[in-house]
């Protein structure tokens, strides 16, 4: 276990040494910037729920966020409290400002995947797809900038996406059975 944690550190190194550059720096921060606080999964839920012809789209996306949130950002993390890595990888150099919370998972990429598997379970392909090359390139930036393990986005990713199809199952099979019942009173 020892040595598949060692490889996290590595691939850091690796992407800090081989990928960073000025040209892509700027496109990297700016996606992790809007990744915090979930803001643009935030904007978008309300963008969704304001348009009529795509409420019920946005109502999933935003239970799909409120589930994340609860299992990754307010249990997960604090239960698993992992340290950052430019704090002990030897070398790293975090260029965004530091976060203060535990690195796992990476609620940047599990906010992003959980509402971009709703979308791209409940949309046209081309529309999914490009919301999920948008969560994939929020959480490449979270190791680009130096804040997450690979695991952490790995893990996030991964947890992401479940909570998206199971909130849409649950929405679908619950929710939109009953639809009835929630709009008579």
């Amino acid at each position: 276990m020892q040595e598949f944690f060692k490889t996290d550190g590595v691939i850091l190194l690796w992407i800090q040494e081989h990928l960073r550059n000025d040209m892509l720096t700027p496109f990297f921060k700016g996606l992790t910037y809007l990744g915090n606080f979930g803001a643009i999964m935030i904007l978008t839920c309300i963008v969704l729920m304001a348009v009529p012809k795509t409420r019920k789209l946005g109502m999933f996306c935003s239970a799909a966020l409120i589930v994340n949130v609860i299992i990754n950002n307010l249990i997960l993390k604090n239960l698993i409290d992992r340290t950052r890595p430019y704090e002990v990888i030897e070398g790293l150099k975090c260029i965004v400002i530091r976060p203060m919370d535990a690195s796992f998972p990476s609620g940047h990429t599990s906010a992003s995947f959980s509402v971009s598997s709703v979308i791209f379970g409940e949309t046209p392909r081309h529309i999914g797809i490009a919301a999920l090359t948008v969560a994939a390139l929020i959480g490449f930036s979270r190791l680009y900038v130096g804040v997450h393990y690979p695991t952490d986005v790995v893990f996030g990713m991964l947890s992401g996406i479940l909570i998206g199809l199971v909130t849409c199952a649950v929405c679908h099979k619950y929710v939109l059975k009953n639809k009835q019942a929630l709009f008579r009173h």
